[in-house]
Protein backbone atom coordinates (compact mmCIF):
# COMPACT_ATOMS: atom_id res chain seq x y z
CA UNK A 1 0.00 0.00 0.00
CA UNK A 2 1.37 3.42 -0.95
CA UNK A 3 1.53 6.43 1.33
CA UNK A 4 -1.50 8.13 -0.20
CA UNK A 5 -3.58 4.98 0.10
CA UNK A 6 -2.47 4.50 3.71
CA UNK A 7 -3.36 8.05 4.74
CA UNK A 8 -6.67 7.90 2.93
CA UNK A 9 -7.52 4.64 4.71
CA UNK A 10 -6.50 6.23 8.00
CA UNK A 11 -8.88 9.13 7.43
CA UNK A 12 -11.73 6.81 6.44
CA UNK A 13 -11.16 4.70 9.57
CA UNK A 14 -11.65 7.70 11.80
CA UNK A 15 -7.96 8.64 11.85
CA UNK A 16 -7.10 5.78 14.17
CA UNK A 17 -5.97 2.95 11.90
CA UNK A 18 -2.26 3.80 11.82
CA UNK A 19 -2.00 4.34 15.55
CA UNK A 20 -3.74 1.06 16.40
CA UNK A 21 -2.65 -1.80 14.14
CA UNK A 22 -4.00 -4.37 16.60
CA UNK A 23 -7.49 -5.88 16.70
CA UNK A 24 -10.58 -3.90 17.60
CA UNK A 25 -11.86 -4.79 21.04
CA UNK A 26 -15.48 -5.57 21.79
CA UNK A 27 -18.49 -5.60 19.52
CA UNK A 28 -18.11 -1.91 18.64
CA UNK A 29 -15.11 0.01 17.43
CA UNK A 30 -13.72 2.19 20.20
CA UNK A 31 -11.43 5.12 19.75
CA UNK A 32 -7.94 4.25 21.01
CA UNK A 33 -6.22 6.36 23.63
CA UNK A 34 -3.73 8.26 21.48
CA UNK A 35 -1.24 9.41 24.12
CA UNK A 36 1.54 10.29 21.71
CA UNK A 37 2.90 13.30 19.88
CA UNK A 38 2.07 15.68 18.23
CA UNK A 39 0.61 17.45 21.24
CA UNK A 40 -2.39 18.60 19.21
CA UNK A 41 -3.79 15.06 19.68
CA UNK A 42 -4.74 14.30 16.07
CA UNK A 43 -6.23 17.74 15.66
CA UNK A 44 -8.10 18.15 18.96
CA UNK A 45 -5.75 20.91 20.15
CA UNK A 46 -4.60 22.50 16.92
CA UNK A 47 -4.35 26.26 17.17
CA UNK A 48 -7.77 27.43 15.89
CA UNK A 49 -6.41 29.61 13.04
CA UNK A 50 -4.32 26.67 11.88
CA UNK A 51 -7.28 24.31 12.02
CA UNK A 52 -9.29 26.78 9.96
CA UNK A 53 -6.49 27.04 7.39
CA UNK A 54 -6.32 23.26 7.03
CA UNK A 55 -9.99 23.18 6.09
CA UNK A 56 -9.24 25.27 3.00
CA UNK A 57 -8.09 23.83 -0.32
CA UNK A 58 -4.45 22.73 0.23
CA UNK A 59 -3.32 24.31 -3.00
CA UNK A 60 -4.43 27.72 -1.81
CA UNK A 61 -1.80 27.93 0.93
CA UNK A 62 1.07 26.03 -0.75
CA UNK A 63 2.93 29.19 -1.75
CA UNK A 64 6.54 30.18 -2.48
CA UNK A 65 8.41 33.10 -0.93
CA UNK A 66 6.33 35.74 -2.71
CA UNK A 67 7.28 39.36 -1.84
CA UNK A 68 4.22 39.83 0.35
CA UNK A 69 4.86 36.52 2.14
CA UNK A 70 8.66 36.54 2.46
CA UNK A 71 10.50 33.91 4.46
CA UNK A 72 12.36 33.31 7.73
CA UNK A 73 15.51 35.08 6.51
CA UNK A 74 13.83 37.88 4.55
CA UNK A 75 13.72 41.36 6.14
CA UNK A 76 10.22 42.14 4.89
CA UNK A 77 6.92 40.35 4.39
CA UNK A 78 4.34 38.54 6.49
CA UNK A 79 6.83 35.98 7.85
CA UNK A 80 9.20 38.71 9.08
CA UNK A 81 6.28 40.49 10.75
CA UNK A 82 5.09 37.25 12.38
CA UNK A 83 8.60 36.48 13.68
CA UNK A 84 8.93 39.97 15.15
CA UNK A 85 5.52 39.63 16.84
CA UNK A 86 6.45 36.21 18.24
CA UNK A 87 9.74 37.54 19.61
CA UNK A 88 7.90 40.35 21.42
CA UNK A 89 5.28 37.91 22.72
CA UNK A 90 7.88 35.50 24.13
CA UNK A 91 10.31 38.14 25.42
CA UNK A 92 13.05 37.28 22.91
CA UNK A 93 15.41 39.60 21.08
CA UNK A 94 14.91 37.74 17.79
CA UNK A 95 12.87 34.79 16.54
CA UNK A 96 13.22 32.55 13.50
CA UNK A 97 10.65 29.99 12.39
CA UNK A 98 11.93 26.63 11.19
CA UNK A 99 10.42 24.01 8.88
CA UNK A 100 12.87 21.16 9.62
CA UNK A 101 11.81 20.63 13.20
CA UNK A 102 13.80 21.36 16.32
CA UNK A 103 16.54 19.17 14.82
CA UNK A 104 17.36 21.63 12.05
CA UNK A 105 17.30 24.64 14.35
CA UNK A 106 19.54 22.98 16.95
CA UNK A 107 22.07 22.32 14.23
CA UNK A 108 21.89 25.90 12.95
CA UNK A 109 22.26 27.24 16.50
CA UNK A 110 25.42 25.18 17.04
CA UNK A 111 26.92 26.36 13.76
CA UNK A 112 26.07 29.94 14.71
CA UNK A 113 27.86 29.62 18.05
CA UNK A 114 31.06 27.78 17.16
CA UNK A 115 33.67 27.68 14.40
CA UNK A 116 35.27 24.55 12.92
CA UNK A 117 37.65 22.91 15.37
CA UNK A 118 36.12 24.50 18.46
CA UNK A 119 34.88 22.45 21.42
CA UNK A 120 31.23 22.43 22.54
CA UNK A 121 30.00 20.90 25.78
CA UNK A 122 26.99 18.58 25.38
CA UNK A 123 25.04 16.41 27.85
CA UNK A 124 24.90 12.66 27.39
CA UNK A 125 21.12 12.85 26.92
CA UNK A 126 21.54 15.02 23.83
CA UNK A 127 19.34 14.39 20.82
CA UNK A 128 21.28 12.87 17.93
CA UNK A 129 20.62 15.96 15.78
CA UNK A 130 23.20 17.81 17.89
CA UNK A 131 25.79 15.22 16.89
CA UNK A 132 24.83 15.83 13.28
CA UNK A 133 25.38 19.56 13.88
CA UNK A 134 28.85 18.89 15.25
CA UNK A 135 29.63 16.79 12.20
CA UNK A 136 28.39 19.43 9.75
CA UNK A 137 30.24 22.24 11.55
CA UNK A 138 33.41 20.21 12.19
CA UNK A 139 33.00 20.89 15.89
CA UNK A 140 34.58 18.85 18.67
CA UNK A 141 31.89 17.45 21.00
CA UNK A 142 32.76 17.16 24.68
CA UNK A 143 30.19 14.88 26.36
CA UNK A 144 29.37 15.24 30.03
CA UNK A 145 27.86 12.56 32.24
CA UNK A 146 24.61 13.08 34.12
CA UNK A 147 23.09 11.79 37.36
CA UNK A 148 21.47 8.39 36.84
CA UNK A 149 18.37 6.79 38.39
CA UNK A 150 18.93 3.02 38.77
CA UNK A 151 15.22 2.42 39.45
CA UNK A 152 14.06 3.78 36.09
CA UNK A 153 17.23 3.62 34.01
CA UNK A 154 16.90 7.33 33.17
CA UNK A 155 19.40 10.14 33.16
CA UNK A 156 18.33 12.93 35.52
CA UNK A 157 18.80 16.71 35.28
CA UNK A 158 22.14 17.89 36.66
CA UNK A 159 22.43 20.21 39.64
CA UNK A 160 24.42 23.45 39.41
CA UNK A 161 27.08 21.85 41.60
CA UNK A 162 27.37 18.87 39.26
CA UNK A 163 27.62 21.20 36.28
CA UNK A 164 30.31 23.27 38.01
CA UNK A 165 32.44 20.12 38.31
CA UNK A 166 31.72 19.29 34.67
CA UNK A 167 32.79 22.74 33.51
CA UNK A 168 36.01 22.61 35.51
CA UNK A 169 36.88 19.22 34.02
CA UNK A 170 35.95 20.24 30.47
CA UNK A 171 37.85 23.54 30.58
CA UNK A 172 40.93 21.74 31.86
CA UNK A 173 41.13 20.19 28.40
CA UNK A 174 40.92 23.52 26.56
CA UNK A 175 38.53 26.39 25.86
CA UNK A 176 34.86 25.87 25.04
CA UNK A 177 32.78 27.78 22.50
CA UNK A 178 29.35 27.00 24.00
CA UNK A 179 27.38 24.75 26.33
CA UNK A 180 24.15 22.91 25.50
CA UNK A 181 21.49 21.90 28.02
CA UNK A 182 18.35 19.80 27.55
CA UNK A 183 15.34 20.99 29.56
CA UNK A 184 12.81 19.55 30.03
CA UNK A 185 13.64 15.98 29.09
CA UNK A 186 11.42 13.78 26.93
CA UNK A 187 9.86 12.40 30.12
CA UNK A 188 9.13 15.86 31.52
CA UNK A 189 12.06 16.11 33.95
CA UNK A 190 13.52 19.55 34.64
CA UNK A 191 16.05 20.78 37.17
CA UNK A 192 17.22 24.17 38.37
CA UNK A 193 17.61 25.62 34.88
CA UNK A 194 18.18 29.19 36.09
CA UNK A 195 20.96 27.95 38.38
CA UNK A 196 22.52 25.91 35.56
CA UNK A 197 22.47 28.86 33.15
CA UNK A 198 23.99 31.16 35.78
CA UNK A 199 26.73 28.60 36.44
CA UNK A 200 27.65 28.59 32.76
CA UNK A 201 27.47 32.37 32.42
CA UNK A 202 29.95 32.77 35.26
CA UNK A 203 32.42 31.09 32.90
CA UNK A 204 31.53 33.69 30.23
CA UNK A 205 30.07 31.00 27.94
CA UNK A 206 26.85 31.13 25.90
CA UNK A 207 24.08 28.62 26.61
CA UNK A 208 21.90 26.89 24.03
CA UNK A 209 18.86 25.16 25.57
CA UNK A 210 17.15 22.33 23.72
CA UNK A 211 13.64 23.14 24.92
CA UNK A 212 11.96 20.98 22.27
CA UNK A 213 9.55 19.58 24.87
CA UNK A 214 8.97 22.80 26.79
CA UNK A 215 7.26 25.41 24.62
CA UNK A 216 4.59 25.71 27.33
CA UNK A 217 7.10 26.38 30.11
CA UNK A 218 6.13 29.10 32.56
CA UNK A 219 2.62 29.54 31.14
CA UNK A 220 0.78 28.03 34.12
CA UNK A 221 1.46 27.54 37.83
CA UNK A 222 3.47 24.42 38.54
CA UNK A 223 5.17 24.23 35.16
CA UNK A 224 8.95 24.73 34.90
CA UNK A 225 9.93 28.28 33.91
CA UNK A 226 10.81 28.92 30.28
CA UNK A 227 14.45 28.75 29.22
CA UNK A 228 14.29 32.39 28.13
CA UNK A 229 13.11 33.41 31.59
CA UNK A 230 16.05 31.44 33.03
CA UNK A 231 18.51 33.53 31.02
CA UNK A 232 19.35 31.18 28.12
CA UNK A 233 21.09 32.81 25.19
CA UNK A 234 19.55 30.60 22.51
CA UNK A 235 16.45 28.40 22.81
CA UNK A 236 14.96 25.90 20.38
CA UNK A 237 11.33 24.79 20.75
CA UNK A 238 9.45 22.13 18.82
CA UNK A 239 5.93 23.38 18.27
CA UNK A 240 4.45 19.93 17.77
CA UNK A 241 5.71 18.61 21.12
CA UNK A 242 4.24 21.13 23.55
CA UNK A 243 2.19 23.57 21.45
CA UNK A 244 -0.65 23.21 18.96
CA UNK A 245 1.58 23.09 15.87
CA UNK A 246 2.26 20.59 13.12
CA UNK A 247 5.26 18.26 12.99
CA UNK A 248 8.40 19.97 11.64
CA UNK A 249 7.32 23.44 12.82
CA UNK A 250 9.80 24.88 15.30
CA UNK A 251 11.26 28.16 16.52
CA UNK A 252 14.74 29.46 17.37
CA UNK A 253 14.78 32.24 19.97
CA UNK A 254 17.60 34.65 20.78
CA UNK A 255 17.65 35.81 24.40
CA UNK A 256 17.50 39.49 25.18
CA UNK A 257 20.75 39.59 27.14
CA UNK A 258 21.40 41.40 30.38
CA UNK A 259 24.02 42.26 33.00
CA UNK A 260 26.34 39.46 34.05
CA UNK A 261 25.84 37.56 30.82
CA UNK A 262 28.34 36.95 28.03
CA UNK A 263 28.01 38.80 24.75
CA UNK A 264 24.84 37.73 22.97
CA UNK A 265 25.24 35.44 19.98
CA UNK A 266 25.54 37.38 16.75
CA UNK A 267 22.25 37.27 14.80
CA UNK A 268 24.21 37.52 11.53
CA UNK A 269 26.09 34.31 12.34
CA UNK A 270 22.82 32.59 13.21
CA UNK A 271 21.19 33.69 9.97
CA UNK A 272 24.21 32.53 8.00
CA UNK A 273 23.92 29.08 9.61
CA UNK A 274 20.18 29.03 8.95
CA UNK A 275 20.90 29.86 5.30
CA UNK A 276 23.31 26.91 5.07
CA UNK A 277 20.80 24.42 6.46
CA UNK A 278 17.37 25.74 5.52
CA UNK A 279 15.49 25.04 2.32
CA UNK A 280 15.08 27.94 -0.09
CA UNK A 281 11.40 26.93 -0.45
CA UNK A 282 10.05 26.75 3.12
CA UNK A 283 6.53 25.41 3.50
CA UNK A 284 4.07 28.27 3.98
CA UNK A 285 1.89 25.86 5.95
CA UNK A 286 4.65 25.06 8.46
CA UNK A 287 5.55 28.73 8.81
CA UNK A 288 1.86 29.47 9.48
CA UNK A 289 1.87 26.59 11.98
CA UNK A 290 4.70 28.25 13.90
CA UNK A 291 2.94 31.61 14.01
CA UNK A 292 -0.49 30.24 14.87
CA UNK A 293 0.66 27.80 17.56
CA UNK A 294 2.83 30.35 19.39
CA UNK A 295 0.21 33.11 19.21
CA UNK A 296 -2.54 30.80 20.46
CA UNK A 297 -0.49 29.12 23.20
CA UNK A 298 0.60 32.47 24.67
CA UNK A 299 -2.84 34.07 24.31
CA UNK A 300 -5.92 33.80 26.54
CA UNK A 301 -7.45 30.87 24.63
CA UNK A 302 -4.26 28.84 24.73
CA UNK A 303 -3.73 29.46 28.42
CA UNK A 304 -7.28 28.33 29.17
CA UNK A 305 -6.69 25.21 27.08
CA UNK A 306 -3.43 24.52 28.91
CA UNK A 307 -5.04 25.07 32.32
CA UNK A 308 -7.81 22.59 31.51
CA UNK A 309 -5.29 20.00 30.27
CA UNK A 310 -3.21 20.37 33.43
CA UNK A 311 -6.28 19.95 35.63
CA UNK A 312 -7.14 16.69 33.87
CA UNK A 313 -3.51 15.55 34.15
CA UNK A 314 -3.51 16.13 37.92
CA UNK A 315 -6.79 14.24 38.33
CA UNK A 316 -5.43 11.34 36.30
CA UNK A 317 -2.21 11.18 38.31
CA UNK A 318 -4.24 11.14 41.53
CA UNK A 319 -6.32 8.20 40.32
CA UNK A 320 -3.29 6.23 39.18
CA UNK A 321 -1.40 6.81 42.41
CA UNK A 322 -4.49 5.91 44.46
CA UNK A 323 -4.58 2.63 42.54
CA UNK A 324 -0.98 1.90 43.54
CA UNK A 325 0.55 2.43 40.11
CA UNK A 326 4.14 3.74 40.33
CA UNK A 327 4.71 7.01 38.46
CA UNK A 328 7.89 8.94 37.90
CA UNK A 329 7.82 12.35 39.63
CA UNK A 330 7.94 14.74 36.67
CA UNK A 331 7.95 18.52 36.51
CA UNK A 332 5.64 18.56 33.48
CA UNK A 333 2.24 17.09 34.45
CA UNK A 334 1.40 16.56 30.76
CA UNK A 335 4.09 13.87 30.60
CA UNK A 336 2.97 10.78 32.49
CA UNK A 337 5.78 8.26 33.00
CA UNK A 338 4.86 4.82 34.34
CA UNK A 339 7.78 3.14 36.15
CA UNK A 340 7.28 -0.24 34.57
CA UNK A 341 10.44 -1.69 36.15
CA UNK A 342 8.79 -1.38 39.57
CA UNK A 343 5.95 -3.54 38.19
CA UNK A 344 8.47 -6.12 36.93
CA UNK A 345 7.82 -5.24 33.27
CA UNK A 346 10.17 -3.99 30.57
CA UNK A 347 8.70 -0.76 29.18
CA UNK A 348 8.99 -2.00 25.60
CA UNK A 349 6.95 -5.10 26.45
CA UNK A 350 4.38 -2.97 28.26
CA UNK A 351 4.11 -0.74 25.21
CA UNK A 352 3.51 -3.69 22.87
CA UNK A 353 0.85 -5.14 25.19
CA UNK A 354 -1.00 -1.83 25.52
CA UNK A 355 -0.80 -1.10 21.81
CA UNK A 356 -2.71 -4.29 21.05
CA UNK A 357 -5.44 -3.01 23.36
CA UNK A 358 -5.71 0.46 21.90
CA UNK A 359 -3.51 2.46 24.29
CA UNK A 360 -0.78 4.19 22.30
CA UNK A 361 2.07 5.58 24.39
CA UNK A 362 4.81 7.88 23.13
CA UNK A 363 8.11 6.57 24.49
CA UNK A 364 8.89 3.01 25.64
CA UNK A 365 12.18 2.44 27.49
CA UNK A 366 13.42 -0.56 29.48
CA UNK A 367 12.31 0.80 32.86
CA UNK A 368 9.69 3.36 31.94
CA UNK A 369 6.77 4.06 29.59
CA UNK A 370 5.96 7.71 28.88
CA UNK A 371 2.54 8.96 27.79
CA UNK A 372 2.08 12.43 26.28
CA UNK A 373 -1.31 13.74 27.34
CA UNK A 374 -1.22 16.71 24.99
CA UNK A 375 -3.04 20.02 25.17
CA UNK A 376 -6.48 18.39 24.90
CA UNK A 377 -6.23 14.87 26.35
CA UNK A 378 -8.43 12.15 24.82
CA UNK A 379 -12.02 11.82 26.00
CA UNK A 380 -12.62 9.36 28.81
CA UNK A 381 -8.89 9.28 29.62
CA UNK A 382 -9.32 9.32 33.40
CA UNK A 383 -11.45 6.18 33.30
CA UNK A 384 -9.83 4.14 30.57
CA UNK A 385 -6.11 4.55 31.24
CA UNK A 386 -6.22 3.42 34.91
CA UNK A 387 -8.26 0.40 33.84
CA UNK A 388 -5.74 -0.49 31.11
CA UNK A 389 -2.70 -0.06 33.36
CA UNK A 390 -4.23 -2.15 36.13
CA UNK A 391 -4.91 -4.89 33.58
CA UNK A 392 -1.28 -4.61 32.44
CA UNK A 393 -0.08 -5.10 36.00
CA UNK A 394 -2.33 -8.14 36.51
CA UNK A 395 -1.28 -9.76 33.26
CA UNK A 396 2.45 -9.05 33.05
CA UNK A 397 3.46 -7.76 36.48
CA UNK A 398 5.81 -9.48 38.87
CA UNK A 399 8.77 -8.82 41.14
CA UNK A 400 10.51 -5.50 40.42
CA UNK A 401 13.28 -5.64 37.85
CA UNK A 402 16.85 -5.41 39.15
CA UNK A 403 18.29 -1.90 39.34
CA UNK A 404 19.67 -0.61 36.06
CA UNK A 405 23.42 -0.22 35.72
CA UNK A 406 24.61 3.30 34.92
CA UNK A 407 26.84 3.57 31.88
CA UNK A 408 30.50 3.45 33.01
CA UNK A 409 31.44 6.90 31.75
CA UNK A 410 33.88 9.58 32.92
CA UNK A 411 32.53 12.93 34.02
CA UNK A 412 33.58 14.44 30.68
CA UNK A 413 34.93 12.73 27.59
CA UNK A 414 35.89 13.57 24.03
CA UNK A 415 35.91 11.05 21.19
CA UNK A 416 39.40 9.67 20.69
CA UNK A 417 38.99 9.89 16.92
CA UNK A 418 37.46 13.05 15.45
CA UNK A 419 33.71 12.69 15.03
CA UNK A 420 33.72 13.31 11.29
CA UNK A 421 36.72 11.08 10.70
CA UNK A 422 35.17 8.18 12.63
CA UNK A 423 31.74 8.56 11.01
CA UNK A 424 33.22 8.62 7.50
CA UNK A 425 35.77 5.87 8.09
CA UNK A 426 35.35 2.40 6.57
CA UNK A 427 33.41 0.38 9.13
CA UNK A 428 32.90 -3.26 9.96
CA UNK A 429 30.34 -5.00 12.14
CA UNK A 430 31.93 -6.24 15.35
CA UNK A 431 30.15 -8.77 17.58
CA UNK A 432 29.33 -7.43 21.01
CA UNK A 433 31.74 -9.92 22.53
CA UNK A 434 34.63 -8.37 20.57
CA UNK A 435 34.07 -4.66 21.19
CA UNK A 436 36.76 -4.03 23.78
CA UNK A 437 39.44 -1.72 22.41
CA UNK A 438 37.53 -0.87 19.22
CA UNK A 439 36.46 2.62 18.11
CA UNK A 440 32.78 3.24 17.38
CA UNK A 441 32.07 4.22 13.77
CA UNK A 442 28.37 5.07 14.12
CA UNK A 443 26.07 6.20 16.93
CA UNK A 444 24.33 3.41 18.79
CA UNK A 445 20.93 4.95 19.15
CA UNK A 446 17.65 3.24 20.11
CA UNK A 447 14.87 5.28 18.59
CA UNK A 448 12.81 6.97 19.85
CA UNK A 449 13.94 9.25 21.37
CA UNK A 450 17.25 9.28 19.54
CA UNK A 451 19.62 9.55 22.52
CA UNK A 452 22.92 7.83 21.62
CA UNK A 453 24.37 5.14 23.86
CA UNK A 454 27.64 5.37 21.95
CA UNK A 455 29.24 8.23 20.02
CA UNK A 456 31.36 7.80 16.85
CA UNK A 457 35.04 8.10 17.69
CA UNK A 458 34.72 6.75 21.25
CA UNK A 459 37.05 3.90 22.17
CA UNK A 460 35.15 1.12 23.92
CA UNK A 461 36.85 -0.15 27.05
CA UNK A 462 36.02 -3.41 28.82
CA UNK A 463 33.48 -1.91 31.23
CA UNK A 464 31.67 -0.10 28.42
CA UNK A 465 31.63 -3.24 26.26
CA UNK A 466 30.06 -5.24 29.10
CA UNK A 467 27.46 -2.50 29.66
CA UNK A 468 26.56 -2.45 25.96
CA UNK A 469 26.05 -6.23 25.98
CA UNK A 470 23.63 -5.75 28.87
CA UNK A 471 21.68 -3.13 26.90
CA UNK A 472 20.88 -5.56 24.07
CA UNK A 473 18.66 -7.59 26.37
CA UNK A 474 16.95 -4.47 27.66
CA UNK A 475 16.13 -3.07 24.19
CA UNK A 476 14.66 -6.04 22.28
CA UNK A 477 14.69 -5.45 18.51
CA UNK A 478 16.19 -1.98 19.06
CA UNK A 479 19.88 -2.88 19.31
CA UNK A 480 21.60 -5.33 16.96
CA UNK A 481 24.03 -8.05 18.01
CA UNK A 482 26.85 -6.22 16.25
CA UNK A 483 28.16 -2.66 16.46
CA UNK A 484 29.79 -0.75 13.56
CA UNK A 485 33.42 -0.03 14.46
CA UNK A 486 36.23 1.62 12.57
CA UNK A 487 37.87 -1.00 10.36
Amino acid sequence: MGLMELLRAEDEAGRWRLAWPGPWCGPRRRRPLDLHLPAHGRGRALAPPLAALLRRSPGSWDLPELPELGGPLEPDGAVADAQASAAALLGAERCWFGVNGASGLLQAALLGLADPGQRVLLPRNLHRSLLHGCLLGQLRPVLFDLPFDPASGLWLPPSPGHLERVLAAALAGGPLAAVVLVSPSYQGLAGDLAGLVATIHRRDLPVLVDEAHGAHGGLAPGLPPSALACGADLVVQSLQKAAGGLAQSAVLLLGSGGPGRPAAPDPRRLERALLWLQTSSPSALLLASAEASLTHLHGPGGRRQLKAALARAHRLRGRLEAAGLPLLPTQDPLRLALRTAVLGINGLEADAWLLERGVIAELPEPGCLTFCLGLNPPPDLERRLPRALLALRRELGGAPLPPFTPPPLPLVAEPELALGQAWRAPAQAAPLADLEGRIAARPLCPYPPGIPLLIPGERIDGARAAWLREQVGLWPRQIADTVPVVA
